[in-house]
Order: structure tokens, then C-alpha cells, then sequence
């Protein structure tokens, strides 16, 4: 395989160089806040006890996630702008598509355990603690994270058998599957076959598996006579139904809708929701809509005010 350069570039970006100063301080701060936010998410459910439920277990491992693929991207791309240096190596491409790959499956499976954890907290909620136990959600996110990488080695080997010559152009801002199949020198039919049967039969699970739940759930609360019981229960899985909305109609657009000249621009925009926006959001949701992490964050600032860390620390002499 000739291991060439291949030009990335974000056509979105101007030439202006005080677009491009405006560009790296939004994306700067959006990483930054990013990973704070996650970070902070299991930080607390991490320490405070009364956080460590399934429900929790899994938004901790969502804000790994976000904040692992949101590292993948966001600084190669401030890298590229800050330098106008949008040329990558074919071996960094295929290293940031395994990782790209490999963390968007194990979030969709994900928010397929989650929306599982939602149905058994409404549905079953006597049998609660007996169905979603500690061996339970061990399990759950041992396959989460075992079908991320079996989804991501698949792709990353049938990559072998391409070969890619000369220096071509991706239209992204960051490499994956399907733009290394456009870019390749050899026909990539079987790529493509190996794509719709693997990843295609994955997502339809993931899929199936994350909605699914909710068709119960929603003829549950149907059921539910008082208007408090209904708003009680819908309020507990709000934050999950719209983390996977943003999840899918991002992925959705990207994944699905042609990259043509006439959407290239639309395009551009939803892959930085995909890529920056919705790791950003996503503990933003969990955290204005949970009453938990905002007392366990509360919290936490009340006992540092009262016993706050010393300025200096004194080491002791050897």
C-alpha cells in the first residue's frame, strides 16, 4: 500500500485570517468545556455514593465516551486551523477512523443499555433492583464496549485490501469509513458489502434496541392515571429520549444524506454537531434536567467553601 499524504480540508473554513481567529477560540472553548463538564460528570458520580446506581453507572460511561471522541477530533482540527496545515498522513487517518468508529458504535449501544435501564426503572419498577444489578450492568457495558471494538477492527482490517496512490482530497474535517472508501484506488464493492452487513446489522440492533424500550414505556405511562404519576415518569428517561434524538438525526444526516456540492456546506455543519456540539450538550441535558448530579454538585462546593484546601503545602525535609 503506497502510504501517501491525503488532504483534509473543512471547506466551511475562510481564508480570512480573522475568521480563522474566531474559529479556533470557539472550537477551543467548546473542547475545553467539553471535557470539564464530562470530566466533572464522573468526577461526582465517582465520589458521591448515593450517584452510584446502573442509572449513573451508564451516563458515566456516556461521558467518557463524549469526552474520549470529542479528543479524537477537536484537536487535529485546531491543529490544522491555527497552522493551515491540512494534510494528514494515511496511517494517522486510518489510527483516527478506528477511534472514531469505535466510539460512536459503543455510544449507540450505549443508549441502547440506557433506554433498557429506563424500561425496567418504569415498567418493572418493583423488580428494579433484582433485574439491574451490579453483574447486570457489568455486563451490559462489557458488550457496549466489546461491539465497539469488534465494529471497529472489521472496518479497520477490510482497509487492507484497499490501496490508495497519489494525493487526494477528503471533504471533512476529520477521517472515517466513508471517506477513505471514496478516496481509495481500488474498487471498494467489498468494503461497501462489509459496511451495509456489519455495521448495517448493528445499527439496525442498536437502533432497534434504544426505541423499542420507549414504545413500552410510553403505553406504561398511558396507563398511569394521575397526571403527576405521568409527568413523574416521563421526566426520568427525558434526558436519555433526547440525547439519542440529537444522536441519531446527527449521525443520520451524515452517515445517510449524499455528500453532494449543494449539501457539502450542510454537511459541514452537522458533523461539527456531531463531532463538537453534541459531546458538549450531552452533559449539559443530564445536568440541568437531573436534580442528583445538580444536590451532589452543590454539594461538593458547600463542603469545599466550609473546609477549603490550603494555599501552601509545606513538604517535609528528607
Amino acid at each position: 500500500m503506497n502510504q501517501t499524504s491525503i488532504s483534509v480540508l473543512l471547506m466551511s473554513l475562510s481564508d480570512s485570517q480573522e475568521t480563522n481567529y474566531i474559529l479556533i477560540i470557539c472550537f477551543l472553548l467548546i473542547y475545553l468545556m467539553t471535557v470539564f463538564s464530562n470530566f466533572l460528570i464522573i468526577l461526582l458520580i465517582v465520589t458521591c455514593a448515593h450517584l452510584h446506581t446502573p442509572m449513573y453507572f451508564f451516563l458515566g460511561n456516556l461521558a467518557f465516551l463524549d469526552m474520549s471522541y470529542s479528543s479524537v477530533t477537536a484537536p487535529r482540527l485546531l491543529f490544522a486551523i491555527i497552522t493551515q496545515h491540512w494534510s494528514i498522513s494515511l496511517s494517522e487517518c486510518k489510527t483516527q477512523m478506528f477511534f472514531v468508529v469505535y466510539f460512536v458504535a459503543s455510544e449507540s449501544f450505549l443508549l441502547a443499555s440506557m433506554s433498557c435501564d429506563r424500561y425496567v426503572a418504569i415498567c418493572r419498577p418493583l423488580h428494579y433492583s433484582q433485574i439491574m444489578s451490579w453483574s447486570t450492568c457489568i455486563y451490559f457495558i462489557s458488550f457496549v464496549w466489546s461491539c465497539g471494538l469488534f465494529t471497529s477492527i472489521t472496518f479497520t482490517l477490510c482497509l487492507k485490501r484497499l490501496t490508495f496512490c497519489g494525493r487526494k482530497l477528503i471533504r471533512s474535517f476529520f477521517c472515517d469509513l466513508p471517506h477513505l472508501l471514496q478516496i481509495s484506488c481500488t474498487d471498494p464493492t467489498i468494503n461497501v458489502l462489509v459496511l451495509m452487513g456489519v455495521g448495517g446489522t448493528l445499527t439496525i440492533v442498536a437502533f432497534v434496541t434504544t426505541f423499542y424500550p420507549y414504545v413500552m414505556i410510553f403505553r406504561t405511562v398511558l396507563r398511569i392515571r394521575t397526571s403527576d404519576g405521568k409527568s413523574k415518569a416521563f421526566s426520568t428517561c427525558t434526558s436519555h429520549l433526547t440525547v439519542v434524538l440529537i444522536f441519531y438525526s446527527s449521525a443520520t444526516f451524515i452517515y445517510f444524506v449524499p455528500n453532494t456540492s449543494h449539501l457539502l456546506t450542510l454537511n459541514q455543519v452537522f458533523s461539527v454537531i456531531y463531532t463538537l456540539i453534541t459531546p458538549l450538550m450531552n452533559p449539559l441535558i443530564y445536568s440541568l434536567r437531573s436534580k442528583d448530579l445538580k444536590a451532589a454538585l452543590q454539594r461538593a462546593l458547600y463542603v469545599h467553601r466550609l473546609h477549603p484546601a490550603p494555599a501552601t503545602r509545606r513538604w517535609p525535609l528528607p
